[in-house]
């Protein structure tokens, strides 16, 4: 049986609808509700459809007479759906969420982790360099980088690679999810459209809490300042965190409880190692589970910003402290944060924490080109090595860094890149601001 439903609900000369036919009856049923949810949700479509009914014509009356055939059958449908909705996974404990992931940060992290206490098993989808080129712009972090990421953070318990940007419920059944989760900011596809309607029209879509003030638009923004040509003619020493404006990021005592490794307490051997992680990438990454491998526990000590600008110039860090320490805590190899470490590691703070052993990266803090100021930015003198006691006590250690990246590494990305870089972010930025003045409503934190 076919079922024609050509030019239905065009209600404009301006609106051009493909021929649909349906030779599923149950798919034509499911398309009728969600056409009347659609209208229902909208007043103006409402009053333009009571009006269109109340017309006295040739085809409204033919019209209501073909639906008034199908009336006690789609009652009926309705009323017996439960038996059609057991082809839906009805495990609610598996929860799906997908992203770009492209320069983690504190957001993603906490949108991840409101993902996995909707069940008890998150299935995270990632988004291929070609899926984010079509639908958002060229992503600075490549596909490996972002994989890589994803499966280190602590709240991931399966990952599904070259996920779709907008997902299907039979997606969905892919992965075996009832619920995709995703902030309460709309996801734009290449076609214009929010990339999870159909699934929330289906029920299959769990909001939950955006993160004000951090979002890989704004960091970009920060690192567009910094490729201009005369980057280091500046005045005075400056922090890039300070210069983009951008709503507040709300550092709360809640967020780092519920980052944080709640009822563990060190034991065996006790690693150290400390930096500033700003730009949270996959070198970071890589370097804490190596160090993690090397004993039982693992403490990280993130500098704070004054210690970060002081010793990398201006600019740095692009990344505020609290969002550094949340970005390491999101990660599956630490245990423990010290937050606004010292610079150098003493001697009393290797008591305080029964420090075994302090590690480093070979590309560490120390590397020249890291730590290479620009001009006029504030003077300093390399008067100590900052693992003089660790080497002395012979605890010192450092792992093999295999990947040469560093946050100046990314930010050259953006330099090579910073035409294409910069018409996403003039995309994106908007959509952000029509997100705080339009859109953003009061969500619990889950």
């Amino acid at each position: 049986m076919n079922f024609p439903t050509k030019h239905l609900l065009q209600l404009s000369a301006n609106i051009k609808m493909p021929d649909v036919v349906f030779r599923d009856k149950e798919k034509f049923y499911l398309f009728l509700i969600q056409a009347g949810m659609f209208i229902s949700e909208n007043s103006a479509l409402r009053n333009l459809c009571s009006e269109m009914v109340s017309v006295n014509c040739p085809k409204v009356r033919s019209a209501g007479h073909d639906f008034t055939d199908i009336r006690e059958d789609l009652k009926d449908f309705i009323e017996n759906f439960n038996s059609l909705s057991q082809e839906v996974p009805d495990n609610c404990d598996r929860i799906y969420i997908d992203g770009c992931w492209d320069i983690m940060h504190s957001g993603h992290f906490n949108a991840i982790r409101q993902a996995k206490m909707l069940g008890k098993t998150l299935v995270v989808g990632i988004h291929s360099d070609e899926e984010i080129m079509r639908n958002k712009g060229m992503p600075v972090m490549n596909n490996e980088e972002r994989v890589a990421m994803i499966k280190a953070c602590k709240w991931v318990d399966e990952t599904v690679e070259n996920a779709p940007y907008s997902a299907t419920s039979e997606w969905l059944d892919s992965v075996n999810c009832k619920y995709i989760a995703h902030g309460d900011d709309i996801a734009i596809n290449c076609d214009g459209q929010d990339a999870y309607s159909i699934l929330k029209s289906l029920g299959r879509f769990k909001v939950i809490k955006r993160t004000e003030g951090i979002s890989t638009t704004s960091i970009v923004g920060k690192l567009l300042l910094m490729t201009k040509e005369n980057k280091a003619a500046v005045s005075e020493p400056f922090v890039a965190n300070d210069i983009v404006s951008q709503p507040t990021f709300l550092a709360t005592t809640r967020r780092i409880f519920e980052f944080s490794n709640k009822n563990i307490k060190p034991k065996g051997q006790i690693v150290y190692v400390d930096g500033s992680f700003d730009l949270f990438h996959i070198g970071h990454v890589e370097t804490l589970r190596k160090a993690k491998g090397l004993g039982d526990f693992l403490i990280v000590g993130v500098h704070d910003d004054q210690t970060v600008n002081f010793y990398k110039g201006s600019n740095y860090p692009i990344m505020n402290l609290y969002e550094r320490v949340l970005n390491v805590l999101a990660i599956k190899y630490v245990d423990e944060v010290v937050i606004a470490s010292p610079w150098i590691v003493t001697e009393d703070l290797l008591k305080s924490l029964n420090i075994s052993l302090v590690v480093q990266g070979t590309i560490s803090k120390l590397d020249p080109t890291v730590t290479q100021k620009r001009k006029q930015s504030l003077v300093y003198e390399d008067c100590q090595d900052p693992y003089e006691v660790p080497k002395r006590l012979g605890i010192y250690q450092e792992v093999p860094s295999e990947r040469s990246i560093e946050t100046k590494d990314i930010i050259q990305r953006i330099i090579d890149n910073r035409l294409k870089h910069l018409n996403k972010y003039s995309r994106s930025s908007k959509k952000e601001e029509n997100y705080y003045t339009d859109i953003k409503t009061y969500i619990e934190e889950i």
